[in-house]
């Protein structure tokens, strides 16, 4: 049995790989907002962090957020470098998606450091309670344990692994109907026409959360976080925790300003993946509705929508 799960472990490396490897912005995504918050290109300022080795950046990956918010009336610019009150100073949204320290740039291997110094941890803390407002996104392991200790500094605790179902199958689905999404200002929107009733996400990480946090996407049963020591190489030893009740999304008021947590990227992008170019992202089948949570998150981060 332990042979087989070796195998399978193998060829689950040998599929998934490539897969990762091969993700591109999806050129053929609708990117239109129906009803844009601000007049084109006079919305807040939107800052994209790419000064961490980012797997999704502005011009990459995350190239369909970007455009879809640029839709929608934001200035959107990117960031290269530290992130400092200079720099983020008038930047009403900072957006952090899959930063990593540059030791794991090319090797998703244990030890993950964090992605961000002491000193950026301060400043960004810092810089929400004055006002600010942050969008981290930690995918599935390296991606989570880099970001653990940005994320620590709000009281939230990211599990350094791969949320999964198990048994593995089917799409990772969150509802209103049974509850996995929850019912908050961001998925009921500034209108009916807005209303979130289904999400999809696409693997990503789980994590715990502050109490004053309010949940958004929460694990049922049946969820584990896989903790390997290398990205995607599992095997019957391999450490795992029940993640059912943890959360994939979160929203939390701190001071003045307020923060969004996701365990998963890709659900706020739409991507090609993989030698057959599937879809993944809000781009795929079962993540229709996708787009317009992620429009709800960045309306309610610039203050459009109340705080709850």
């Amino acid at each position: 049995m332990r042979r087989l799960l070796s195998l399978a472990a193998v060829l689950t490396v040998c599929l998934w790989q490539p897969a990762t490897a091969q993700q591109i912005s999806d050129p053929a995504a609708d990117l239109s907002v129906a009803a844009p918050a601000f007049a084109q290109g006079q919305g807040p300022r939107l800052m994209l962090d790419d000064g961490h080795h980012n797997f999704h950046t502005a011009q990459g990956r995350f190239a369909p957020f970007a455009e879809v918010m640029r839709n929608d009336g934001f200035v959107v610019e990117s960031s290269g470098g530290p992130l400092t009150a200079a720099r983020l100073a008038g930047v009403r949204v900072l957006v952090v998606s899959n930063a990593l320290n540059p030791a794991n740039d090319a090797n998703w291997s244990l030890p993950t450091p964090s992605a961000f110094t002491p000193d950026e941890i301060a400043t960004i803390r810092a810089w929400v309670e004055d006002g600010g407002s942050l969008l981290l996104i930690a995918d599935h392991m390296p991606f989570a344990g880099a970001a653990q200790d940005l994320a620590r500094a709000f009281g939230f605790e990211f599990h350094n692994g791969f949320a999964q179902r198990r048994p593995a199958g089917g799409q990772d689905i969150f509802r209103l109907s049974d509850g996995a999404l929850k019912a908050d200002v961001v998925t009921r929107g500034r209108n009916a026409g807005e209303t979130v009733s289904k999400v999809r996400t696409f693997t990503g990480s789980a994590f715990s959360l502050p109490p004053q946090a309010r949940p958004i996407l929460v694990f049922p049963k049946g969820y584990r976080s896989l903790e390997p020591d290398v990205a995607w190489e599992f095997s019957g030893s391999t450490p795992s925790r029940d993640i059912a009740g943890d959360a994939q999304g979160a929203v939390m008021i701190l001071g003045k300003g307020r923060i969004a947590v996701f365990g998963e990227a890709a659900m706020f992008t739409a991507q090609l993946a993989g030698p057959k170019a599937r879809p993944m992202g809000f781009n795929a089948n079962g993540a229709e509705q996708n787009k317009q949570l992620m429009l709800n998150v960045m309306h309610w981060l610039a203050g459009e929508l109340p705080a709850q």
